[in-house]
């Protein structure tokens, strides 16, 4: 792509509006900065398109947007045997810089479209838009957000029917779309026509109750003999959309002793007071713990912008505060699901939790004590969702839980995206639960432990901005897998699973097996002493990702072997 080109037409072009053309004239003779923005066009990954905010083609702004929707419209249109126009497309968007503007500007060309709009009439977040698309019976949805970036990002995600963000069949095509537009041809409504055509509606309060109570009918244990309700617990929306569904559900449970962080109650675009809103991120929470000590609260729960994923800390014997891991709330609710399921008697014969392929491998212990089917999947939500989807189709299995060690959860079918609503609801009821038996969620975790065995995880992303460091991690990636090692460290490699080939080999590349899934830039390493690692580029951020897991006779022994693998694995790529 010939960038200063691409550089000068949205410089010369009538259709760009003056204060683009002023941001542009900053970089005018800064070649690199241009490259950067113009070098390529942002492009469907994990997570739908998500870039950094600002003019260019490699950046998120209105006229990226217009063509990502005018592309969706085109595919609607080219399936108009389901009624895609007049089903409609359901649009929310989160706290972020522009996200109201872009979720009016995709609006407004669905509409020139002849395509329903259903927009929300505030921020929401990202599963009951999931929600929505199923219950309103729309054609997609689009979402506004970037989830838990840094706020110089905005995002744009696409979901379809079934409430899941767009499976791989028909997000590729509606990128060859996209490709086909030109960046200014887009016809779009304006405000004022958006609000004359009959072919918008406002949404909003309709669509949360209905929303609420479906989250709520995921609740296992709503007897309050059971809880403790009087159980006291702080909440941080982290600045996002998470806000009021959460409390609002943490209400509707029966937990009245729920303190919000003031500082964080409320959208703002900045995330001014956090380095990144990222619940992954325990520096996220330096505010909540002050707060729960003040309260003394056992627990504290903080969703992200999008209230989507859901990071949980939990009070120790010392009073001190500490995270658990994502892998370690996706095992506690898996086992208090399956556990509590049981003891009611409404576990399906055919039940079914799904996970990834990077996530801890504690879950399949803990599910085959209870006779449940795990199904591994990619990392990306949407692969989760397409399970759930050929399950409801060939009814093979019943899905009863799903998660990531990215911090994404989702219990019940009622969306198809991870619900930190929903989660949220669960990770209090289950930890009121063990509170009225004087247990903490730290001390049900190591009980599960010394049951299933001692199971270790570090996930260890690796930041490189902009063009260059899209180099650098292919190159990383590159290395990995054609200048392959025998072994890393002390550590033999018994078998590699290329999931982009689709093919398990030696360290040799004598091919094993083929895989049951495959089209993904991950490899995995299967190594000696009870210990693996996975690698794979991230489809939502500038980062590569690598994934240790380990088991062995004691977990202090299984996290000093990661630490030894993770030595010898930078080693190699020289980092």
């Amino acid at each position: 792509m010939d960038y200063i080109n691409e550089y000068n037409k949205w410089l010369n072009n009538n259709a760009v509006d003056e204060d683009t053309k002023e941001e542009l004239l900053t970089i005018k003779n800064n070649d690199f900065a241009i490259k950067e923005r113009f070098s390529k066009h942002l492009e469907f990954g994990t997570g739908g398109l998500r870039g950094i905010i600002g003019a260019g083609t490699n950046r998120i702004n209105k006229y990226v947007v217009r063509r990502a929707t005018q592309g969706l419209a085109d595919y609607i249109a080219q399936n108009e045997s389901q009624d895609g126009k007049g089903r409609g497309v359901v649009i929310a968007y989160d706290c972020r810089r522009f996200s109201d503007l872009f979720a009016f500007e995709a609006a407004g060309v669905l509409a020139a479209n002849g395509i329903n709009v259903y927009i929300f009439e505030n921020l929401r977040p990202t599963p009951e838009l999931s929600f929505a698309v199923r219950h309103l019976g729309a054609i997609a949805g689009i979402n506004i957000t970037a989830s838990h970036n840094p706020a110089n990002y905005n995002g744009y995600k696409v979901y379809w029917e079934d409430g899941g963000q767009l499976p791989p069949h028909i997000s590729d095509v509606v990128q060859e779309k996209i490709n086909a537009i030109g960046m200014f041809t887009p016809e779009v409504f304006n405000r004022q026509q958006l609000s004359e055509s009959s072919l918008v509606k406002i949404i909003g309060e309709q669509v949360d109750n209905a929303y609420i109570e479906a989250v709520y009918s995921v609740a296992i244990n709503t007897a309050p003999d059971l809880l403790n309700k009087s159980y006291k617990l702080v909440y941080t929306p982290i600045h996002g959309a998470g806000n009021m569904p959460v409390r609002r559900i943490l209400k509707r449970a029966g937990f009245d002793n729920v303190f919000v962080v003031p500082e964080q109650e409320h959208p703002d675009s900045s995330f001014s007071t956090v380095k990144s809103p990222n619940p992954e991120d325990s520096d996220s929470f330096e505010l909540a713990i002050s707060l729960a000590k003040e309260k003394d609260a056992g627990l504290i729960i903080g969703t992200d912008p999008d209230g989507d994923r859901v990071g949980v800390m939990v009070r120790d014997s010392n009073n001190d505060y500490v995270a658990l891991s994502g892998n370690q709330v996706g095992v506690l609710l898996t086992y208090y699901i399956l556990s509590q399921k049981l003891k009611k008697g409404t576990l399906p014969q055919n039940a079914s939790v799904i996970s990834t392929i990077v996530s801890t491998k504690m879950t399949e212990e803990i599910c085959k004590s209870f006779n449940v089917r795990l199904f591994k999947t990619f990392t990306g939500f949407k692969f989760i969702g397409e399970k759930i989807l050929e399950f409801e189709k060939n009814g093979e299995y019943q899905y009863v839980f799903g998660f990531e060690e990215s911090y994404g959860f989702l219990a019940g079918t009622h969306a198809r995206d991870k619900d930190a609503v929903a989660a949220s609801m669960l990770i209090a009821e289950m930890a009121a639960y063990y509170d009225k038996k004087c247990k903490t969620l730290l001390d049900i975790m190591t009980d599960l432990y010394n049951e299933y065995g001692a199971f270790a995880e570090d996930t260890i992303s690796i930041t490189k901005e902009g063009i260059t460091g899209i180099e650098q991690i292919q190159q990383m990636m590159h290395r990995l897998r054609e200048e392959m090692p025998k072994k890393f460290g002390d550590f033999d490699i018994t078998a590699v699973r290329d999931y982009k080939t689709g093919m398990r080999y030696t360290s040799s590349k004598e091919i094993l097996n083929k895989l049951d899934i495959s089209k993904s830039n991950v490899l995995y390493f299967e190594l000696s002493n009870g210990i693996d690692f996975a690698v794979r580029p991230s489809g939502t951020e500038p980062k590569i990702k690598f994934y240790f897991l380990a088991q062995a006779k004691t977990r202090e022994y299984a996290i000093q072997l990661i630490r030894k693998l993770q030595n010898s694995v930078w080693q190699h790529l020289g980092l």
